[in-house]
């Protein structure tokens, strides 16, 4: 089914431009260093992530009960599915149903993001670290599924008869998980305020850190060895993510070691603030950003 309402295909794209542009400013960086066609279906695949993310986690969702959520992400699932099968309600389906015939998109990843927002209903602590690497595989691992076809690999390792086709999902998930990993510790004073706490139980218990003490922001000798721990634990997930750029399209290896490298520079910036994360919040400076660009691209050059 198509509804006769819909909008142009290019203003759609646009509102999809703008809403990346607005929330999420250093991705968007990255995707202006793309390609037109590649782009515009980043900004549309971003859009379908950040409404499905305000399902749970906008400040009306806040105000909603339980159930009420849980019957929004069945509706949204239902309509995910419809979407897949062809039908196209509004501009975000009719950018969606755009980037998928452009580029094929793995519906089990975005019935994996559903998921993970489910967990956000049922899961306020996570026990151990893996559980939250599920938690993070959901909700933002998925991104690397939705987004590989669109970047693409480097002729260079397909074009030959005796090629290998490279499997670039491990490092895509791997940067994904860094990323929410980074998210994790950049709010940890906002998660609190709606009694989320995303920091395993174990690494608390390990490092003498009470729960108590995180909903109070304290900072103290335990809680900056906590925060190195979680900090290099994240440098790690990037560290892996590396490996699969090089086998990307040239023309994508620039903006997503860009955006690698900006968004780890966050937990340079926790660090410079002495792990206080209840009182400052971390993120990388227009300037920093626009500086570390041609760092990027020569680092996409010669890997």
């Amino acid at each position: 089914m198509v509804v006769s309402s819909l909008p142009n295909l290019e203003k759609a794209y646009e509102a999809c431009r703008q809403e990346t542009a607005e929330w999420a400013k250093t991705f968007y960086l990255g995707t202006l260093l793309m390609p037109p066609a590649k782009r515009r279906a980043i900004w549309a695949i971003y859009v379908w992530c950040r409404r499905t993310d305000e399902l749970m986690d906008s400040a009306e969702a806040q105000a909603r009960p339980v159930a009420e959520l849980a019957d929004r992400l069945d509706a949204w699932e239902e309509r995910t599915r419809a979407l897949f099968a062809g039908e196209v309600c509004d501009g975000l389906d009719l950018v969606m149903r755009d980037t998928m015939e452009r580029y094929p998109q793995p519906l089990q990843a975005y019935l994996d993001m559903i998921e993970g927002q489910r967990m956000d209903l049922r899961l306020h602590r996570y026990p151990t670290f893996e559980d939250l690497e599920l938690y993070c595989y959901r909700v933002a691992g998925t991104v690397g599924l939705m987004t590989q076809e669109v970047m693409g690999l480097d002729p260079a390792y397909t074009s030959a008869p005796w090629s290998d086709r490279p499997d670039t999902s491990h490092a895509a998930v791997a940067l994904g998980i860094a990323n929410q990993l980074t998210n994790i510790l950049r709010d940890v004073g906002e998660d609190r305020s709606r009694g989320r706490i995303y920091l395993p139980q174990e690494d608390l218990e390990r490092f003498g850190y009470s729960e108590a003490e995180l909903l109070a922001g304290t900072v103290n000798d335990n809680w900056r060895a906590l925060m190195r721990f979680q900090l290099e634990r994240a440098r790690m997930w990037f560290a892996r993510s590396e490996a699969g750029v090089r086998w990307l399209a040239p023309d994508a290896r620039w903006p997503v070691w860009a955006s690698l490298r900006l968004y780890r520079g966050i937990l340079d910036v926790i660090e410079e603030h002495h792990y206080d994360v209840f009182n400052k919040r971390a993120f990388v400076p227009r300037a920093g950003k626009l500086f570390d660009l041609p760092f990027s691209y020569l680092v996409a050059q010669v890997r």
